[in-house]
C-alpha cells in the first residue's frame, strides 16, 4: 500500500524544522564559507544559463497563453542581462564586509564591565514574492552572506524557473560544504503553504512579502511572525523653481520610462507653477513619443493641450489617481504652487517609498530631504536607484516603508539583529 502524499501542513513543519536547524549552522559559519557559496552560485549562474532560459520559457509561455499583461511578463522574464545581473549580484554581495558578529558601541562602565552590541543573524526568514524569479537568488545571495535561512515561496507563475534556481543556490551550499537547507523553495503552489508559513513562529522569525498590494495586506493581516512589508510604490518626481531644465527632462522621463513594472518607477509627476509653462510641453513632447498616458490636473491638462502630439493621451485626473501605483505607461501630473505644496501632496498621497526633487536650490532640496516622509528621498537623481544594488548593498530582499528596525532597501543590516554583550572580568553588583 503506497504512502499518502504528506499534508501542507506537515509539508511546511517539516521544511520549517530543516531551516531553523540550519540556522544554527549558518549562524556560526565562517565568512570565507559563505562567500565561497556565493561565487560559486554566481558562476553556476552563468554555466546554466541556457537551461536557466529553457525553465524560465515554460513559465513566460504560460503566462502569455494565459493573457497576463505584457508588465507582469516583463517581470518573468529571465534575459540574458537579467541572469548576467543576478551573478554580478551574488559577486557582490561576496564582496561586502560580513556584518554578523561586529561588535560596536563599547562603553566601559564605571563597575569595570564593557558594554556593547554585537550583530546577529535573525535566524529563519520567509520570503513570499510573485512573478519575479531574480528574487529566488537575491534572497538566496542575502541569506547566505548574513548567516540566516530562508523558505522561498514563489508566485505559481514562475514556478519551474524558481525550481531550477533554488536547485542551483543548494549545489552552490553543498560545494561550499553549508547546509543545503539553508535555502529551501517551497515546492507546490497552493496557496494553503503561505498561510501555513506566516503561522509558524516556532520555526520562522520574520516574514519578507514581495509582490502586490492584494498579497501584502494579506500577509501583514495574518501573519502571526513579525512582517517587514511595503504596501506600495507611489514613486514622486517634484520639480521646483528654480531648476535646471534639461535635467529634470533627463530625471523625469528616466524614472517613469528606464522601466515602467518596477515599484520604484515613479508614478506621479508634480510641478512648480513658475517652472509650469517652460517644463510641460518638453516632458509632455516626451511622454508621447513613448506613448504614456498622462491623467492631469486642470492646469497641467490646459498647458499639454497645447502638444498636439500628446493630445490622444491626455485624460483629466481623478483624485484616486494621486494615490495609484499604476506599474505601467501612465502617470498623473499635477502643478502645484511651490516646494510647501509639494511636499504636502507627496507626505498626503504617496506611500512612503521614493521621492525625488530636481532643483537648483539647495534650501529647497534640503527641506525636501528632512521634510519629505519616505524609506529614500532623492535630489536630482532618478526614483530608479532605489534599489540595494544600486545603493552598494549588492542585492536586497526588498524595499521596506516601515519604521522600525528595517527602512528602505534592506540589505544584510536589514536580515540582522543586534544583541547586548557585556565583558567583564569578574565584576560583581554591589
Amino acid at each position: 500500500m503506497s504512502r499518502s502524499a504528506p499534508s501542507i501542513h506537515d509539508l511546511m513543519t517539516d521544511l520549517g524544522e530543516r531551516a531553523r536547524a540550519a540556522s544554527r549552522h549558518m549562524a556560526r559559519a565562517g565568512t570565507a564559507d559563505k562567500d565561497r557559496a556565493l561565487l560559486a552560485l554566481a558562476a553556476i549562474l552563468r554555466e546554466q544559463r541556457a537551461a536557466l532560459q529553457q525553465a524560465n520559457e515554460l513559465d513566460v509561455a504560460a503566462a502569455r497563453q494565459g493573457g497576463l499583461q505584457p508588465a507582469f511578463v516583463d517581470r518573468l522574464l529571465l534575459g540574458d542581462k537579467v541572469l548576467e545581473q543576478m551573478a554580478a549580484s551574488c559577486e557582490q554581495v561576496a564582496a561586502l564586509a560580513d556584518p554578523v558578529g561586529e561588535m560596536t558601541d563599547l562603553r566601559r562602565r564605571p563597575s569595570g564591565i564593557t558594554v556593547g552590541r554585537m550583530r546577529v543573524p535573525l535566524g529563519v526568514f520567509g520570503m513570499i514574492f510573485e512573478s519575479r524569479p531574480n528574487v529566488t537568488i537575491e534572497a538566496a545571495s542575502l541569506a547566505i552572506k548574513s548567516g540566516n535561512a530562508v523558505i522561498l515561496r514563489g508566485g505559481s507563475e514562475a514556478i519551474h524557473s524558481n525550481r531550477a534556481l533554488a536547485g542551483h543556490v543548494r549545489q552552490a551550499l553543498r560545494q561550499a560544504g553549508l547546509p543545503e537547507d539553508a535555502v529551501q523553495l517551497v515546492p507546490v503552489t497552493d496557496r494553503a503553504a503561505v498561510g501555513e508559513l506566516i503561522a509558524m513562529p516556532r520555526y520562522v522569525d520574520v516574514i519578507i512579502p514581495r509582490g502586490g498590494k492584494g498579497l501584502i495586506e494579506r500577509i501583514s493581516a495574518e501573519a502571526r511572525v513579525p512582517v517587514i512589508k511595503h504596501l506600495d510604490g507611489n514613486c514622486h518626481v517634484y520639480v521646483d523653481h528654480p531648476v535646471d531644465l534639461d535635467m529634470a527632462v533627463a530625471v523625469t522621463d528616466n524614472a517613469k520610462t528606464q522601466r515602467y513594472s518596477p515599484c520604484n518607477a515613479a508614478e506621479s509627476l508634480l510641478v512648480a507653477e513658475a517652472s509650469e509653462a517652460r517644463f510641460l510641453p518638453l516632458i509632455g513632447a516626451v511622454f508621447a513619443a513613448k506613448g504614456v498616458e498622462m491623467r492631469c490636473c486642470p492646469r497641467s491638462l490646459a498647458r499639454l493641450g497645447g502638444v498636439p502630439q500628446a493630445a490622444p493621451l491626455l485624460r483629466e485626473a481623478s483624485d484616486e489617481d494621486w494615490s495609484t501605483e499604476y506599474l505601467a505607461p501612465i502617470i498623473s501630473i499635477k502643478v502645484v504652487a511651490d516646494v510647501d505644496a509639494a511636499i504636502a501632496h507627496i507626505n498626503r498621497y504617496g506611500s512612503q517609498h521614493t521621492d525625488t526633487i530636481v532643483t537648483t536650490d539647495h534650501q529647497h532640496a534640503m527641506r525636501f530631504l528632512r521634510e519629505v516622509d519616505s524609506a529614500a528621498v532623492m535630489i536630482n537623481a532618478s526614483t530608479r536607484f532605489s534599489d540595494g544594488f544600486e545603493f552598494g548593498l549588492g542585492a536586497e530582499i526588498g524595499i521596506s516603508t516601515d519604521k522600525f528596525h528595517a527602512r528602505g532597501p534592506v540589505g544584510l543590516e536589514g536580515l540582522t539583529s543586534q544583541k547586548w554583550v557585556v565583558l567583564g572580568d569578574g565584576q560583581l553588583r554591589r
